[in-house]
């Protein structure tokens, strides 16, 4: 679908790069020719993603261990990558979520999502964009957003509010730094199961199995749809495409509504059962972070 060397001379930041959809996107503009920036929490796990990009695509990949939630730690970063030559691109895909009765939730649990998704994602936009325009580089910014942001996700209440501010972010800033040749667009996509989505989303249940029973093309996204998808916003094909949000889910958020609110037939002991499995896998989480 691209051509080869599409991305050569770019240079693309993807926050949350180390695992996931953040990965795989980095893999695809890696392999178009672009020269790649990851960050996470975990330095070891963006370490082992780098050294595994470039064993598999060659290019270059530079690997950061930054909390996104930190703004001074982010603007020292995005300084040490400008310090080489200015990014091209942005990549928003660090993130956070899980379920829970929004009474059941404490202001900590709230916090921990709101300050990765909003104040992280804008704290990298910001340190990114003013740079940009201080040196008159055009750049394109994607975030990774939710279907939700268009009617709500009830039982992910912070991370339904903290993915419309991005969306918010997204249209705003299209029109407030289109004339500096800056675009921001966002992917809604539909379930494309990662392990720590299942995680905490669906604990205890087979991933993608309720995605595919309820789809109107019966079945989960596909890594690759994103990845090109993805590519498409990044590359210089429609520069004149910004402030959108694009929903890539199979048409369910139309069909069904693409949200949880068929947990509002849980009781406390459904909520319990979920409470402890995420839990869990937190606690191993930690663990294995050392």
């Amino acid at each position: 679908m691209f051509a080869n060397g599409l991305f050569a001379g770019k240079k693309i930041l993807v926050t949350g790069g180390g695992t996931g959809l953040g990965k795989a996107m980095a893999a695809r503009f890696l392999g178009l020719g672009a020269e790649i920036a990851i960050c996470g929490r975990r330095k070891s796990v963006c370490d082992a993603t780098a050294e595994e990009l470039m064993k598999a695509h060659g290019g270059r990949v530079a690997s950061y261990g930054v909390d996104i939630r930190d703004a001074a730690a982010v603007d020292a970063m995005v300084e040490e990558i400008f310090r080489d030559r200015p990014l091209t691109g942005l990549v928003n895909n660090a993130a956070g979520n899980f379920i829970s009765r929004t009474e059941d939730l404490s202001t900590r649990g709230f916090d921990a999502i709101a300050n990765i998704v909003m104040h992280g994602t804008f704290y990298v936009t910001q340190a990114v964009g003013k740079r940009w325009i201080a040196g008159k580089h055009k750049g394109s910014v994607i975030s990774i957003a939710v279907t939700w942001v268009r009617n709500g996700g009830p039982f992910v209440v912070p991370s339904a509010m903290s993915k419309a501010a991005i969306h918010a972010m997204t249209m705003s800033l299209a029109q407030e730094w289109g004339r500096y040749g800056i675009r921001l667009n966002a992917i809604a996509p539909g379930e494309i199961p990662t392990e720590g989505m299942s995680k905490r989303l669906t604990p205890g249940a087979e991933p993608g199995a309720a995605t595919a029973a309820r789809n109107p093309f019966g079945r989960v996204g596909r890594i690759e749809e994103l990845q090109n998808l993805a590519a498409f916003l990044m590359s210089d094909g429609c520069e004149w495409l910004t402030g959108e949000t694009i929903v890539m889910d199979g048409a369910q958020a139309l069909a069904t509504g693409g949200n949880f609110y068929e947990l509002r037939h849980w009781g406390d002991a459904e909520w319990k059962a979920a409470r402890d499995a995420i839990q869990a896998q937190t606690a191993r989480d930690k663990a294995e972070r050392g």
